[in-house]
């Protein structure tokens, strides 16, 4: 048969009968869209530990598709996760509209359209996916854990007085403690738990081994004697987060030894490449402004509204007349974003090199070639995209001598501070944007630099991208101006409206910035999920 339609070949067959971490057994039913009447057998809870791989067949497209949109799931709970205390209202309230919005369970009972046999198979299949992506480096593999432990609590939370029955489908069951020890220790209860007498008697409590709840140890929350931790119900959670979080991890080591052979599959192998730092906002290889930028403006653009990314490449060209090819690829679609004809950038980058050691001829054989490729004038033709964030941040990290990258991530903090500091940033806080780097939440740390330079409180949107962060500023900025202008109008004047959040232009929908063009291609019917999804559970 074709190549196209062939499902994942032998070599991903040899993991077919590879135990499952939690469980031995094989689920041996096939899905088959819209049955809701296996939601019970196949599904039971919005949320699960995920112990078995799904069976099934999906296309191409359905599995970038599934990925992409729990990726924007983990990355919309990163970011409240930050900007709300975890557990609170306004934290719950956000995270529910995300899920909502991208059609995820989360309650035992939906009022969605949606069915909720497929929104519940939607999230298995799409969190083995990412397995598969972000197996791959321990910085990805600890941010993909960290995510889907925050999503585990807010659902697990949303299972009320179904907690229980959760637990003893999974293997989970904790045995109260009997009355009688809980009047033994009713004081000593009460002081971890910080409860007064009278709550105390009406609260269940567990007794644990203290290993697995080393986290309410730690915080003074559990009485321990004999090596067992005391836990109240409302805090059995922790528990349950720290087994999902053992399995997890031990499922993201195996999947990883497997993914050579995965990978060898072409059809594959640039979305697996591509999903761990792939941007799932507005395209920006659009050009909407091309011409409108001179280059007499880029030095005062560079100090208003660059990202510091950018700011740092731009600093370091005129500083030294050049830059080595990573950053000549970062910068230069970040300029071809701007809106730089090719005419432009081709003056820009030569004008700027022959002021250092490369003469006319040399620019035109050496680097002229490699500006019309990135404008998809040479070559394949392929019209480049400038990079996201997350790009930036997971590839391609800078060495000695290279400027590219992002400083939130590749600078050290004893340079990144005075850095800040001649950006005239104040030592308070700088110590903001530091914490969000110890934190590792790079974007963040921009997203706060963001803040602070343009002196508003909350931007009110998620900053993904470096053009995205050049267009925010230039609203910003020219609202500003516009106001100003029309303090000095009559009072009857028209009045400008308030800028709104950045969205793509009508009829332009956003975009999955990866290198998928040779996997759209073969976007047929055919790749085995449960075939592929098995890699990481060898025996």
């Amino acid at each position: 048969g074709s190549r196209e339609g062939a499902v994942v070949g032998s070599a991903a067959r040899r993991w077919r009968e590879g135990a499952a971490v939690g469980g031995s057994c094989r689920l041996e039913m096939e899905f088959r869209p819209g049955s809701s009447t296996r939601l019970g057998p196949l599904y039971p809870f919005p949320l699960q530990l995920y112990p078995l791989p799904p069976q099934g067949t999906v296309s191409l497209h359905q599995f970038e598709s599934l990925a992409v949109e729990r990726l924007k799931l983990l990355k919309s709970i990163e970011t409240i996760g930050i900007s709300y205390a975890r557990g609170s209202e306004n934290y719950n309230k956000k995270l529910e509209g995300e899920l909502r919005k991208l059609k995820f369970p989360y309650r035992v009972y939906s009022d969605e359209k949606m069915d909720e046999y497929e929104m519940r198979r939607k999230d298995h299949i799409s969190h083995f996916i990412l397995r598969l992506a972000y197996c791959q480096s321990e910085d990805l593999r600890r941010w993909f854990i960290q995510q889907e432990l925050d999503l585990f609590r807010f659902r697990f939370g949303e299972l009320h007085d179904k907690q229980q029955e959760f637990l003893k489908k999974n293997g989970l069951e904790y045995h109260p403690i009997e009355l009688e020890e809980r009047e033994r220790l009713s004081s000593k209860l009460r002081n971890s738990s910080g409860q007064t007498a009278v709550v105390i008697e009406d609260l269940i409590f567990y007794k644990v081994p203290f290993t697995d709840a080393l986290e309410l140890v730690r915080a003074r929350k559990a009485y321990l004697e004999k090596g067992l931790a005391y836990i109240p119900h409302h805090e059995i959670v922790i528990i349950i987060l720290n087994e999902f979080r053992q399995r997890l991890s031990k499922s993201l080591a195996l999947t990883s030894r497997s993914l050579p052979v995965i990978q060898s599959d072409e059809r594959l192998q640039p979305l697996l490449s591509n999903l761990s730092c792939a941007y799932v906002g507005q395209d920006y290889s659009v050009q909407r402004n091309v011409g409108k930028i001179s280059l007499d403006q880029l030095d005062s653009l560079a100090t208003k509204s660059y990202p510091p990314c950018m700011r740092q490449l731009h600093n370091a060209l005129r500083d030294n007349h050049h830059l080595r090819h990573g950053g000549r690829m970062q910068y230069g679609l970040y300029l071809k974003g701007l809106g730089l004809t090719l005419e432009q950038a081709l003056l820009f980058w030569k004008s700027e090199f022959i002021k250092g050691k490369v003469d006319p001829d040399k620019f035109d054989k050496s680097y002229a070639y490699n500006i019309r490729h990135n404008f998809g004038k040479e070559g394949k033709r392929t019209d480049y995209t400038p990079f996201s964030c997350m790009k930036i941040i997971l590839s391609n990290p800078p060495g000695q001598g290279d400027y590219h990258g992002c400083p939130f991530r590749h600078s050290d903090l004893d340079l990144l501070k005075p850095k800040l500091q001649s950006y005239k940033i104040s030592p308070a806080e700088i110590n903001q944007i530091l914490d969000l780097v110890k934190g590792m939440h790079y974007q963040l740390a921009c997203q706060k630099y963001f803040e602070l330079t343009h002196n508003i409180d909350e931007i009110g949107f998620s900053l993904n991208h470096p053009n995205q962060y050049f267009i925010e500023s230039q609203k910003i900025l020219n609202s500003s101006r516009d106001t100003k202008k029309e303090s000095n109008q009559p009072e009857s004047s028209q009045r400008s409206q308030p800028s709104q959040p950045s969205q793509p232009p009508k009829g332009e929908s956003a975009s999955v910035s990866t290198a998928t063009s040779q996997a759209e291609s073969t976007d047929v019917e055919g790749i085995n999920i449960e075939e592929l999804l098995s890699e990481g559970y060898p025996e």
